[in-house]
């Protein structure tokens, strides 16, 4: 008789990742894990302590995917508008990766943060840069800039992601550029 299959670590973590993509995080346990696996719940909870700690480990995997997502130029390409590209692409993964958008975002992870914490945290600073070399902002005006097409570009993913609407990228995109354009307006008069 062959030996089974051994369970690891990264096949929990892919398994449960599936299962937040496909049906929500709320439906990780390790009885659903195993059923994807097609093994007892014994080896999940062997790889890992709890259902809690899977859970950690699935959002840093949704987080790393949805990164990569919206940062289609990161592996060298380019595009005429990055912001554009990073904010559409933001909007069409709260459109098309629901369960994950609401995973990352709407899961009450960022409690007792405030919105400049965000801003300010180093994975943006990719972003950042982006912004303040193609807007000929400072580093500074960049945050601001972003901020208000962040909270813009995030009720649009949000409204997507939580009601089945239908999703037009043309009028996202106009509507994301004119947005751009008015903040851009108001910190260069600022100046």
């Amino acid at each position: 008789m062959p030996p089974k299959a051994k369970i690891t670590r990264e096949m929990v973590i892919d398994a449960a990742f599936d299962i937040a993509r496909i049906d929500g995080a709320d439906r990780i346990n390790a009885r659903s894990i195993a059923h994807k696996l097609g093994c007892s719940t014994q080896p999940i909870l062997y790889c890992f302590h709890s259902v809690d700690e899977i859970k950690k480990a699935v959002y840093e995997k949704a987080d790393e995917f949805h990164s990569a997502y919206i940062m289609p130029f990161s592996d060298g390409a380019t595009c005429d508008d990055p912001m554009l590209t990073i904010g559409l692409a933001y909007i069409r993964f709260g459109h098309c990766e629901k369960n994950l958008f609401r995973l990352l975002f709407q899961s009450d992870e960022f409690s007792g943060q405030d919105l400049s914490a965000l801003i300010d945290d180093e994975r943006l600073s990719p972003i950042l840069g982006i912004l303040s070399q193609s807007t000929g902002a400072s580093l500074i005006q960049a945050k601001d800039i972003f901020r208000s097409i962040f909270l813009f570009v995030h009720g649009y993913a949000s409204m997507l992601a939580n009601n089945s609407m239908d999703y037009d990228e043309n009028v996202v995109s106009e509507d994301m550029q004119r947005v751009f354009r008015g903040v851009l307006r108001e910190i260069r008069e600022e100046e």
